[in-house]
């Protein structure tokens, strides 16, 4: 089958720049939310599983096992286990073994509290330092008990919703109607701990009034201790309530409730890209039909139908590749590490490589589709009428 030459597409192009801008621009509205949606997805899924060590163990409450902030057990626990269980870390004499208090609490920012939202609060000691190992200090110092000090991680002004300098060492947060000192900053890159606010335990304990902790969370000393211990250990003390959970699963286990969102989020972009498919197929139909005579003209001088179709499938796939690659440019440089809150914090948009190659898919995609059907049905129209068509 004889085709037609590729650069007979690329001049037809700016036959109509009007309509080529139009191909254009709808192809790289459509990718660049496919992207966004590709991105999002991406992000949430990365930061919870990326959250948690696999040698941490996370014991809670009996029951709540799907929402550590439930969780209410003795603050004496940690002490409990690291009396019961040998083969738990230690360095220097100190155990890994962090008692914590999760709770989701109003807070305010500003002169007088105008600025205010919801953050995610972690009562923690020293020990938290040693349990989650990819916490690090980036400025300032860690919080001292009893003076109404906390630290924040470095997203935790995206999941309250206030703006970055609100948060600066040396600013003050209103809790519990309170002001406490931002003295420092900290960053766990890519996991849902970089967008909480670390308090230190007794003065969160003592600000929500509460005699109980969320959960004490400890890291085993590989060859010498098993999470089949500590889950022993649960069920031998059914008087303290106890329910033992890998830390990894239980972040694992969250990522897999957000499941649904992350299906909406495809399922709309999904919609949106079909939306712009088919006014796709009106501008690729309204074009082609304008050009009935000049197709008449190819079928008349030898060209067959395929041949035809191929140059016509190649015009829209270069101008719906032109707006996909325009998107992916896009949205690597304005949507990759954007802060998106969400109920367990917040975390970063991810454009990564698998992304931005599913957004040039979807555009050659819309090329594709959208110039079949319309090239199709123009060229079923009889030779002769065709060429009498205007």
């Amino acid at each position: 089958m004889r085709l037609l030459p590729f650069d007979y597409a690329v001049r037809n192009l700016g036959r109509s720049r009007l309509r080529l801008a139009l191909s254009v621009l709808g192809s790289a509205l459509v990718v660049l939310l496919v992207i966004a949606a590709g991105g999002f997805v991406r992000g949430m899924d990365r930061a919870l599983r990326a959250t948690g060590d696999e040698l941490n163990v996370l014991v809670m409450g009996i029951g709540s096992e799907e929402s550590v902030e439930r969780s209410e057990i003795g603050a004496a626990t940690g002490s409990l286990l690291e009396a019961s269980i040998s083969g738990i870390r230690a360095r220097s004499g100190v155990a890994y073994i962090s008692p914590e208090v999760h709770v989701m609490l109003p807070v305010a920012a500003g002169p007088s509290g105008e600025r205010h939202g919801h953050a995610l609060l972690r009562g923690i000691t020293p020990a938290a330092t040693l349990v989650h190992s990819n916490v690090t200090l980036t400025e300032g110092r860690w919080p001292q008990p009893g003076a109404d000090e906390v630290m924040v991680g470095r997203m935790a002004a995206t999941t309250i919703g206030l703006r970055e300098h609100d948060l600066a060492v040396g600013a003050q947060l209103r809790i519990d109607n309170r002001p406490w000192t931002i003295v420092g900053r900290f960053a766990a890159p890519g996991t849902v701990l970089d967008a909480e606010v670390w308090v230190p335990l007794a003065d969160l304990m003592t600000a929500t009034k509460r005699e109980t902790i969320s959960c004490v969370v400890l890291t085993l000393e590989p060859g010498e201790a098993e999470f089949a211990d500590i889950a022993a250990f649960a069920l031998m003390r059914p008087d303290l309530e106890l329910s033992a959970m890998p830390e990894r699963e239980y972040y694992d286990q969250l990522a897999a409730f957000f499941g649904p969102i992350r299906a909406v989020a495809w399922i709309t972009a999904a919609l949106i890209a079909v939306g712009g498919l088919f006014g796709g197929l009106n501008t690729m139909y309204a074009a082609f039909a304008s050009r009935a005579r000049e197709l008449g003209t190819l079928q008349s001088l030898g060209f067959r139908r395929g041949a035809i179709i191929a140059s016509l499938v190649q015009e829209s796939s270069l101008a719906t590749a032109a707006g996909a690659l325009a998107a992916c440019a896009a949205g690597t440089l304005l949507l990759d590490g954007v802060g998106v809150r969400f109920s367990a914090g917040a975390f970063a948009l991810v454009v990564d490589t698998t992304i931005v190659l599913i957004g040039l898919a979807s555009g050659i995609a819309l090329g594709l589709v959208g110039a079949l059907p319309p090239a199709w049905r123009c060229l079923r129209m009889p030779i002769p009428i065709a060429l009498k068509s205007m």
